[in-house]
């Protein structure tokens, strides 16, 4: 494949804007200095960040990821119900096409169901998680947009978090999957389903198997965070890696894959 795998030159992130409803346990101050952080970091790694002024709650509007799948110049659009979630989608199409060059796909079939923190994309193939948010249909339609690549159902089972929660890509084909069982039950069903072959990464704590790898670098938390894996990515890792504070976000709940999209423009 002569694609370049996880190179990227846009990131399009969500505004933080004060007056958003929010937990009242999340401190608004400290969740946009972390997101400012977050945005300074993707521009060091020469990303052009693209802030959407979405509506909605602060975890609407920071948790992007859940709006589309970005690949190759492609973006599928979940289809929404809510009036905020249409005019979000409208805001976020008319970025992709107009100035990012994407081919834009609407989800059509009304039977699927799709949550894109189920759907992991490792370079070379998509893996998307069945559950209560994402169902077989969904992966259908993942498929159909995207069929250049393999495309695999994995089920995750009842009541567990999101695929992305659990293995994310932390290197050219590198898994990065935490210690829980949820992960390890995961992880044998990709490794038995998938086309290609990946090496595998655990970390200790679950919080640290939500990664970035953006252009050559790994960006995880940092050590106060997620002091045991932190001795992993130190000791496994050599090539570059970034870390970061990420606690407030991630009481909304957001993880670092979660508030940002991706995209290569052509």
């Amino acid at each position: 494949m002569d694609f370049k795998m996880h190179q990227y030159t846009h990131a399009l992130v969500g505004k933080v804007t004060p007056g958003s409803s929010h937990g009242d346990d999340i401190e608004y101050e400290e969740v946009r200095r972390q997101h400012d952080c977050y945005t300074r970091l993707l521009r060091e790694l020469n990303i052009e960040v693209v802030e959407v002024n979405l509506q909605g709650s602060l975890h609407e509007k920071v948790s992007i990821e859940n709006m589309a799948v970005i690949c190759h110049g492609i973006a599928l659009l979940p289809k929404n119900s809510s009036p905020v979630e249409i005019n979000n989608t409208k805001i976020l199409k008319e970025i992709l096409q107009k100035d990012l060059g994407q081919t834009v796909i609407d989800q059509v079939d009304p039977e699927a169901n799709i949550s894109c923190s189920d759907i992991l994309f490792t370079g070379r193939e998509f893996f998307v998680g069945i559950s209560e948010r994402t169902n077989e249909a969904g992966a259908s339609t993942v498929a159909e947009a995207f069929p250049e690549f393999p495309c695999t159902p994995v089920k995750i089972s009842k009541g567990a978090k999101s695929l992305k929660s659990y293995i994310t890509v932390a290197g050219s084909d590198i898994l990065c999957v935490s210690a829980s069982k949820e992960a390890k039950e995961l992880l044998k069903r990709i490794e038995r389903e998938a086309t290609f072959t990946y090496q595998t990464l655990t970390v200790p704590e679950d919080e640290a198997a939500n990664c970035l790898y953006i252009n050559g670098t790994l960006i995880h938390r940092a050590i106060e965070e997620i002091p045991e894996a932190f001795k992993v990515f130190c000791e496994k890792i050599d090539f570059a890696r970034r870390s970061i504070c990420f606690s407030e976000l991630a009481k909304m709940p957001a993880g670092l894959s979660s508030c940002c999209l991706l995209v290569r423009k052509p």
